[in-house]
């Protein structure tokens, strides 16, 4: 009987032990997306667009040094356009601005293999797959002008859906930094790097790559 006993009380020690390995929780905050279109020997960056994130993430340390994260994350990233016009036409004066806000509602699932600097200091390196839910492009416009001493303006707004013509998959490889508390609590920054091409049916080398960087704040429970 204290042969068992011993054996359940080394067990039950072993499991804590490796649950104290395991840290899980909450993370959310700021994204900076950025939109860069190529093709035909031209490329064009889009203005940047200042969005947010919201998941959870799990992490399992191997040892002092050592750990992978998982995480899952909701994000509304993309890109914008602004751009200025002027023309005359049939002896009317036409200016004005062109705005353009692509939107692309992603899942993320970021993984990483971090390595502790210091017990509360880390460094990441990973992959974020994102899979994307929603494509829509926001478009306005406002005109001014004057004809024959009359001024006029006129200002139209429209939305697009264009699931149907982005790749579902966005592909990023990133690296960061994390520092943790001893509460738990944490902060991030990373750059996502986009590598994958999210139009669907690309005519000739044309490409629409997703990059982003994200500062975030969350809180890890599990062992010390």
């Amino acid at each position: 009987m204290k042969k068992l006993l011993l054996i359940a009380s080394v067990a039950v020690m072993g499991v804590a032990v490796n649950a104290q390995e395991f840290k899980f929780g909450p993370k959310a905050g700021y994204s900076l997306s950025m939109l860069n279109a190529e093709g035909d020997g031209e490329s064009y960056k889009f203005d940047s667009k200042s969005t947010f994130y919201v998941g959870a993430m799990v992490e399992y340390k191997f040892n002092d040094r050592f750990a992978v994260q998982g995480e899952v994350l909701y994000s509304p990233i993309g890109g914008k356009q602004e751009e200025s016009v002027s023309y005359t036409e049939m002896g009317v004066t036409v200016t004005g601005t062109q705005k353009s806000d692509w939107k692309f509602g992603t899942v993320q699932i970021p993984v990483s293999a971090k390595y502790y600097a210091t017990e509360s200091l880390a460094f990441g390196l990973g992959l974020n797959v994102g899979i994307v839910t929603s494509a829509k492009v926001e478009a306005s416009a406002t005109l001014s002008g004057s004809a024959m001493g009359e001024s006029f303006s006129e200002s139209t707004s429209t939305t697009e859906d264009v699931k149907d013509d982005v790749n579902t998959l966005n592909l990023a490889p990133f690296i960061g930094a994390e520092y943790t508390l001893e509460n738990g609590l944490f902060f991030d920054a990373r750059y996502n790097l986009g590598v994958s091409n999210l139009i669907k049916n690309p005519e000739g080398n044309e490409t629409l790559k997703n990059s982003f960087f994200q500062i975030g704040i969350g809180f890890k429970f599990g062992g010390n």
